[in-house]
């Protein structure tokens, strides 16, 4: 979805904090975890937002901190300054907010620009996909998650940090403060909009790029964070984390659909996996190598690190479809699903019945090897219709999400008709084999759409 970059992009504001916090509870036990390719799914570190719109600083937002606080700012800054071996190079800006106060800013702010029109056609594009129900109200949703989740973030433009807190700056403050501090050293040294290119523009343009940047950035700082904890925290710090676990909910988080859950949880997650696997090949200097120069360009080498830096996406050019339907259709969205969202395609369904095993779709998605996707829509009749061209590694790796594709379509759609087209769930789907290594995914409203794009691949 191209949308994917309203979820993890221009809001990274998501502290899953219930889950983060049992997670740095167990490193403060000696249970460290060290991940391989797949974290485990329960365990995401509690984290923040690098924003990246306009400047979200309400005048309501008191600028003066209690010496007490700034003070304890001010050593953590020193100490994850230490463990990731960036020097401070500048003061930046901090301010307490709190959670009625970044409602106000999730608001004013971070959803000023997202009309009902984007909304809309959001819900329509991941509908499609089978990612929302098509009653979702996804902006409500949006603003409710934020306001539940976020801890803390990072202003790109402004060059700020702001922490969410009602009552003071206590354990989970300080833990999100060293996370926040990292966001700002690797600001100061990579410089995310200049050198790193990492934009709202950009990212618009190769949004598998970005969601591979932001998933370093925050894997970085989970790290560091861990690691902050670890080695200077308090006792006080952890009964504080510890009384949170016992008496915070994430009730929004947990209602979602399981694709928004799971896209939110990916940077953290399988960045830290990634981070983990850099810091394994050559310390710092090879996660500031990724950072400067070798920058992660796909979801499928965060989540197989063994991949970076030289397995590149081999994304196909798809044909001209507009003309092929005729009139009145148009193009509301292109993009790249990437290894991370075919998985999801496959796994993460919001009806739980259309879902594969987690093995099935990992096995399946492991083989991808570039795509691109087009979503159009007729204006006359309100009709969509979605063309997915997938590229594979190998013709095993073909077969297997062959397989899985037409497992997905008979548990949402039933089974095929002897034309080779599904028919269920308000929608018509094909599966068409172009080469021995690539397949084209069709689905619509109509099958007079699925004939016609069919008859381009054919």
């Amino acid at each position: 979805m191209n949308r994917k970059n309203k979820l993890l992009l221009a809001l990274i504001a998501v502290v899953i904090l219930i889950v983060g916090v049992f997670f740095i509870i167990k490193l403060s036990r000696g249970t460290v975890v060290i991940y391989e390719d797949t974290p485990a799914t329960n365990t995401p570190p509690p984290t923040s937002v690098v924003e990246t719109s306009e400047p979200p600083i309400s005048t309501d937002i008191p600028t003066e901190l209690d010496p007490a606080i700034a003070a304890s700012m001010d050593e953590i800054e020193e100490q994850v300054s230490q463990l990731r071996g960036l020097a401070i190079k500048t003061s930046v800006p901090r301010q307490l907010m709190t959670r009625e106060e970044l409602n106000r800013v999730v608001v004013d702010e971070f959803l000023q620009d997202y009309t009902t029109e984007d909304e809309q056609k959001d819900i329509a594009v991941m509908h499609l996909f089978g990612f929302l129900p098509a009653d979702f109200e996804l902006r409500e949703f949006y603003l409710d998650m934020y306001t539940e989740q976020i801890a803390g973030y990072y202003d790109i433009k402004q060059k700020e940090m702001f922490i969410v807190s009602d009552t003071g700056f206590g354990g989970i403050e300080r833990l999100t403060y060293a996370h926040e501090y990292v966001h700002a050293l690797q600001d100061a040294h990579f410089d995310f909009e200049g050198s790193m290119g990492y934009t709202d523009e950009i990212c618009a343009e190769d949004s598998e790029r970005c969601i591979a940047v932001q998933a370093l950035i925050e894997g970085d700082a989970s790290l560091i964070q861990s690691l902050w904890f670890q080695n200077h925290s308090t006792q006080q710090d952890l009964k504080d984390l510890e009384t949170y676990v016992a008496t915070s909910s994430t009730a929004v988080l947990d209602s979602a659909p399981a694709a928004l859950q799971e896209s939110l949880t990916f940077p953290y997650l399988y960045g830290l996996t990634f981070v983990q696997a850099l810091y394994a090949r050559d310390g710092y200097d090879a996660i500031d190598v990724a950072f400067s120069t070798m920058q992660p360009v796909s979801s499928e080498q965060i989540m197989h690190p063994s991949a970076y830096p030289d397995d590149l996406p081999d994304n196909p050019s798809l044909p001209d479809l507009q003309s092929a339907l005729g009139e009145g259709w148009v193009e509301i969205d292109n993009d790249t699903l990437g290894e991370w969202y075919v998985y999801m395609f496959l796994a993460k369904a919001f009806n739980p019945q259309h879902r594969l095993f987690d093995s099935i779709a990992q096995d399946a998605a492991a083989g991808w090897g570039g795509d691109a996707y087009s979503v159009l829509k007729n204006e006359q009749s309100g009709e969509h219709a979605a063309f997915v061209a997938l590229n594979w590694d190998t013709e095993a790796d073909t077969d297997a999400a062959l397989k899985a594709f037409r497992d997905y379509s008979d548990l949402r759609f039933g089974a095929v008709g002897s034309d080779g087209v599904w028919q269920g769930d308000d929608y018509f789907a094909a599966l068409v084999q172009t080469s021995p290594t690539s397949f084209v995914w069709l689905v619509g409203q109509n099958l007079a759409t699925i004939q016609s794009l069919e008859a381009l691949v054919r």
